[in-house]
């Protein structure tokens, strides 16, 4: 199980435990979070998952795959830190991760 913090576009928080093996969108989409919508259900789809992985946590998570970045290319705003949600696999490694959603998902 891991904490992990979601934060909306407007700044409020949510701090949510995610199970060991579950994704980052599931954490969402289990506790309503706004602003992390997941419309494929997680099969990186979409993009409407989208999250930039605040402070140091964006090194720690396994690279990126070629089928997330591409999906990125569909996404609004990608920045450096950019990730999908779907594509991140929660460990206990990432209790405290933080996450915060884009301004809008496409």
């Amino acid at each position: 199980m891991a904490k992990i913090t979601y934060i909306e576009a407007g700044g409020a928080e949510h701090h949510v435990d995610v199970a060991t093996g579950r994704s980052v969108l599931d954490g969402a989409r289990r506790y309503t979070v706004p602003g992390i919508d997941g419309d494929c259900g997680g099969a990186c789809a979409c993009a409407t998952c989208h999250v930039y992985v605040e402070g140091d946590w964006f090194a720690r998570l396994p690279p990126i795959q070629p089928l997330e970045h591409a999906m990125l290319d569909f996404a609004f705003d990608v920045r450096p830190n950019s990730r999908l949600s779907c594509q991140i696999k929660v460990t206990d490694a990432l209790d405290g991760l933080i996450v915060r959603a884009p301004a809008r998902q496409y």
